[in-house]
Parts: structure tokens; sequence; C-alpha cells
């Protein structure tokens, strides 16, 4: 389904090296607005902000973690895949700058939305999610990529997602939380098909040079697709009916297949290259928060909001930045070695996820542990900005 064809085009760019390939800006956006929103939202928590967004604020945070550095993140993974799978030449120079700035401006509309107005607001966060898919659906069907249809339904949910979001803001139906939740499970169903590619891929061709002697990650077949079926029905259903019991057997059933799924990719054996194990941590976060989805609903013993942290905090959070910091050092022509200041990024978004996670149990303390979660995740992503920001607006070594 997502394969890729060795066939890459590029053409030359004599604008700014940053508007070269579309992981280079959305990639900086995505993990600079993930660092800003994080603190701007735990001061929004505190009521030590006054944001003139129409959005409750604990809609606005789950808005912005999903259509705005979500989104960031996808767009700078495709539009860079889109040439490979394709043939075609990519988006670069002015069309790229307009598309990022499309989704600066649906930021700034959205935290300022009680100023703009409802309306204008929508139009202008609903532009880009429209102008991406626009131009996802054009390089596919011009080149003939059938096999990479899903990428526009995905793309398409996403569009939906955000609309019913805006729909409350403008008083149309009381349906933010069905966006939101639709939104984070489009991202958490792609994470599922893509790092199924990527990760026992990659893993085969460390294992392959550094470590022979061990197997090679089982290959994709019939247990996959059960496993993914299963995950795709899991998150369907929590979308639809967060709180029904038989949807809570379903993810548990689907965090067991998930589970098993991981184990056959070997990652044990790639412990010692950090670029690898944070893959097979991100992927891990799946089965673990689907396994909290049920596990909350059948036996309440801790609030929804730590198993919905596992999957966004933690599968979210630790894919998007395993995946941009090896995109980022590899079409940047960089060694695929994760220095120091990378290593101590996944240690951070690590740390974020589960200090996230264990939050509801501090009791009295719950702000401080909230502040120290948010420090860990900001941490994470500035200093993915700080070290990144010059591999990703410099020229290809």
């Amino acid at each position: 389904m997502l394969s890729v064809s060795p066939i890459p085009r590029y053409r030359p760019q004599s604008g700014p090296a940053i508007l070269a390939a579309g992981f280079r800006p959305f990639f900086l956006a995505s993990g600079l607005w993930a660092a800003v929103a994080v603190p701007l939202w735990l001061a929004m928590f505190a009521g030590r902000a006054d944001v003139q967004t129409m959005l409750a604020a604990q809609v606005w945070h789950v808005h912005e973690m999903v259509f705005g550095f979500g989104a960031a993140t996808v767009a700078g993974f495709l539009l860079t895949a889109i040439p490979n799978w394709t043939g075609r030449l990519p988006l670069q120079g002015a069309s790229l700058a307009g598309l990022v700035l499309t989704w600066c401006a649906g930021r700034a509309a959205v935290l300022f939305s009680g100023s703009v107005g409802a309306a204008a607001a929508t139009l202008i966060d609903l532009a880009f999610p429209v102008a991406f898919l626009a131009v996802v659906a054009r390089e596919i069907a011009a080149g003939r990529n059938w096999r990479n249809l899903p990428m526009v339904a995905a793309l398409s949910l996403l569009l939906i997602a955000n609309s019913l979001v805006h729909a409350e803001a403008m008083g149309v139906a009381s349906t933010a939380d069905l966006g939101n939740r639709l939104g984070v499970g489009t991202l958490l169903m792609l994470i599922s098909l893509v790092g199924g590619r990527i990760i026992p891929s990659f893993t085969a061709n460390w294992l392959a040079k550094q470590r022979p002697e061990v197997p090679a990650p089982g290959t994709f077949g019939g247990f996959d697709r059960l496993a993914l079926a299963l995950t795709a029905v899991a998150l369907l259903g929590w979308v639809a009916a967060p709180e029904s019991r038989a949807g809570a057997w379903v993810d548990l059933a689907a965090a067991m297949a998930l589970a098993v799924r991981l184990a056959r990719w070997r990652g044990w054996a790639a412990w010692r290259e950090p670029l690898l194990w944070i893959l097979h941590v991100g992927y891990a976060w799946l089965p673990v928060g689907l396994l909290l989805l049920g596990a909350s609903i059948l036996w309440p013993v801790l609030p929804q909001t730590t198993a919905l942290h596992a999957l966004t905090a933690g599968a979210i959070g630790t894919m998007t930045l395993a995946v941009m910091t090896r995109a980022s050092l590899g079409h940047t022509g960089r060694p695929l070695t994760a220095g120091a200041a990378t290593t101590a990024i996944y240690v951070l978004v690590t740390v974020a996820a589960v200090a996230r996670i264990l939050a509801p149990l501090a009791g009295a303390d719950y702000f401080a542990a909230l502040s120290a979660a948010g420090a860990a995740w900001t941490s994470a992503f500035g200093l993915f900005v700080i070290a990144y920001a010059r591999p990703l607006t410099a020229p290809r070594t």
C-alpha cells in the first residue's frame, strides 16, 4: 500500500534551501509549534493567559496538537515521500512557501478567533487542509500512483474532522470533541500503517549490516492485516462511541495484536542504534495506549485521558520526532547517526509521555506534574528545532 519506488526527481533550487523540499519548512514549523503550544495551553489551563480563541481551552489544545502540529508533520512527510512514489518533481519554492504560510495563518486565526470571528477563522484554518489535499490528490493522480490513494482518504478525514471542530465554534453543532477524536484516530491509523512499513524495513537493513546473526524481522502477511483491521475497528469504535464496553474489548484485542506485530520486528536487537529503537518505542505506545483505553472503560481505575495521552504524547509525539530526525538527516545528506542532541530528544519525549500518563496519580500536585510533563515535551521539540535548524535551512551536503 505504501511501498516506495526508487525514482525520486529534483529540480534545481536557486532560492532559500529551506524551500527546496517540503520536509524542511514543515518539520521546523511542526517542532516549533509543538514547543510553543503546550506551554501556552498550560498557561490557559492555569488561568494565566487570556487568549482570544472561540474554542474551549481543552478543545483548542487537542485541535492544535492534531490539526496544527500533527498536520504539519504529515505534510512534511508526504511532500517528501510523494516524489519517490510518483517520480514527479517535488513542491518547491514559492508554491511550498505559500502552503506553509497558509498553515501559519490557520494557527493564528484559530488562536485569535475571538477577534477575527468564527466564520473567518474557519475559512482561514481550513484553507490549508483543502489546499494540501488538492496537492496530494493531483500528484497521486498525475503519477497514476493508485496504491497510495489511502493517503488521500486520510487527508479527507482530517479535513472533515477539522470542520467538525469549527462547526461547534460557529454554533452549528456540538461536534468539537467528535472532530478531535476523528483527527486523533486518523493520525494513529497513519502511524500504524506507515510505521508498519518503515520500521521492519529499516530494522532489517541495520541488522543485515550490524547483526547478521539475528533473523530478519517478520514480513508483512495475514497477521499484519488482522492487526491493522483490529486497530481500525478499535479506533473507529472509540471515535464513534468512546465509552462503549463492547469497543473496549476490541481495544484490548487490537493492543495484543499490535504488541505481537511489534515483537516480530526484533527491535530488541537494535538497542544500540537510537534512530531505530526510538521507532520501536514510538510504535509500542500504540498497544500500550489501546490497552489503557480498553482498561479505563472496563475497569475505570485511571481516567480515559491517561490512555489518550499514551496515544498522543506517546505514539504521535514519539513517532513524529523519530521520523522527523531520521528524515532530516537522510534527506540533507548527513550520516544516519544519532548524536547526543538527537538521543536527548528521544529521552525527553519519552519522559514527557510517561510523566503525562502518571500525572493523574499526583493528587494535589496534579498541575505540577502537568507542568513537568509539559517542560519535557517543550524541551524535546525545542531541542529538535535548535539541533536541526541548520540542516533544514542549509543546502544538502
